[in-house]
């Protein structure tokens, strides 16, 4: 494994709209940068907003269906007031009949809109009221009429829209005012009693059903954080055992690596002592060089396990500048279509398969030119990595054909067919061509 080195300012993620044309000892690089992320998600739940949208769109449906109750309330009290003695009329009590009739009716058309529902509490109660009193004097002036109907609307509106104390005493009020009224008319006890349950059963509906309302909303909320709870508990533990497996591989790793540098590092005083040749100097301390990228590649892998962020597509122009200065190859980096961000899996997956088919160039290839192309589609992403190997390039043993355990592209196939992508690799007429594509 080799670790990517930034070079030439490199500090992260291509952007769109500028092309750069960098020129290295042994790589030349054509970039499109893409724009940085996009800023972290609130975390708020979703599933507690969508159902509390729901129990708001629940109230609103169901206010929706009984606003037709209101108008047909006022025709009612309408037709049944111009039927009754003394009809509405510009004087006497015709004229107080009159004027109880307009105020039911701008109360009702005030109260059943939807923009009635968010208006404070002094409002709320003013228009209530105002409706019940309209009730009361109907039934003072009209005691034959319906005024019953108009004080138990009121008294539904009380219990529907207010809080239960404060509607339960407007609600009595409103039905204790009713009964003296009646009374100080001339009604018998019996119409007095009959507007009296009237009104508690209207009440008593209107309770239940807000209820049941308000019941079914507190279901739906609890019913959404269990679940957030759920996953949060998931998520923990997942977190838990993912930090527990990387505390193991960075022991395992951090010591059996940091010997490997340890003796490499007696190996290289050893060389120099005995005056070994020049090569087999660089030889070690190419090896050294590698230990040290493997442990940065292990540190790299434990941050991921714990969550830290992992590298991408934005990370290919460091990847190429480690290979050209560790592995002596010619690497031309060229970006095609409109670049944008990918998601966290496929930007992994392309950077691991490039990494990988640059080792296999390493390996079995040295001294090929080798080209990666990024390709943006657009639905997919394509990334290729195609060496051209040179007649007078060396022998694939000179390489590092025996190091590694030959699973290197069926591992990269797994984890593209795992990001929803796929893989192609065979030999070309002067070398040997890789193909990873992404729906991204």
């Amino acid at each position: 494994m080799i670790t990517p080195k930034r070079f030439l300012g490199s500090s992260g993620p291509l952007r769109a709209g500028r092309t750069t044309l960098y020129r290295l000892p042994q790589v030349t690089v054509t970039e499109e940068r893409v724009v940085g992320a996009p800023a972290a998600a609130e975390r708020e739940s979703a599933r507690v907003a969508e159902a509390q949208v729901r129990a708001e769109l629940r109230l609103r449906g169901q206010r929706d269906a009984l606003r037709p109750l209101g108008v047909a309330m006022i025709a009612v009290l309408a037709v049944g007031t111009f039927s009754g003695h003394p009809r509405p009329a510009w004087h006497g009590d015709g004229l107080g009949v009159a004027l109880a009739l307009a105020v039911f009716a701008i109360s009702v058309v005030v109260a059943i809109p939807n923009w009635f529902i968010g208006r404070g509490i002094t409002l709320q109660v003013a228009v209530i009221s105002a409706m019940g009193v309209a009730g009361v004097a109907l039934a003072a002036l009209q005691p034959r009429g319906a005024a019953g109907l108009a004080v138990g609307a009121a008294v539904w509106m009380a219990l529907a829209r207010l809080p239960l104390m404060l509607a339960i005493v407007l609600g009595c009020a409103m039905t204790v005012a009713l009964d003296l009224a009646s009374a100080l008319a001339g009604s018998s006890f019996s119409v007095a009693l009959a507007s009296t349950l009237l009104c508690a059963l209207v009440g008593l509906f209107a309770y239940f059903l807000k209820q049941a309302r308000e019941g079914q909303d507190r279901t739906e909320v609890l019913l959404a954080q269990l679940e957030d709870a759920r996953e949060e508990q998931t998520r923990a533990a997942a977190i838990a055992e993912r930090g527990r497996i990387a505390s193991e591989l960075h022991d395992v790793l951090a010591h059996s690596l940091s010997a490997a540098a340890i003796q490499l590092q007696g190996a290289r005083l050893l060389a120099e002592r005995e005056q070994a040749t020049t090569k087999t100097r660089e030889a070690i301390d190419r090896a050294g060089e590698l230990v040290k990228d493997g442990l940065a590649d292990a540190r790299q892998a434990v941050g991921a396990l714990r969550g830290e962020e992992l590298p991408g597509a934005g990370e290919l122009e460091a990847l190429i500048g480690s290979f050209s200065a560790d592995m002596n190859l010619e690497i031309t980096l060229r970006v095609e279509g409109s670049a944008r961000m990918l998601p966290a899996d496929v930007g992994l997956a392309l950077y691991r398969g490039a990494q990988e088919a640059l080792t296999n160039v390493a390996r079995y290839a040295p001294g090929a030119s080798t080209t990666v192309v990024l390709s943006y589609g657009p639905d997919r992403t394509t990334l290729s990595v195609e060496d051209c190997v040179p007649a007078t390039a060396p022998p694939a043993g000179a390489g590092l054909a025996d190091v590694g355990g030959g699973q290197g592209l069926a591992g990269m196939r797994e984890r593209l067919e795992r990001a929803g992508g796929s893989m192609h690799a065979g030999p070309t007429d002067v070398g040997w061509r890789v193909e990873l594509q992404v729906p991204a």
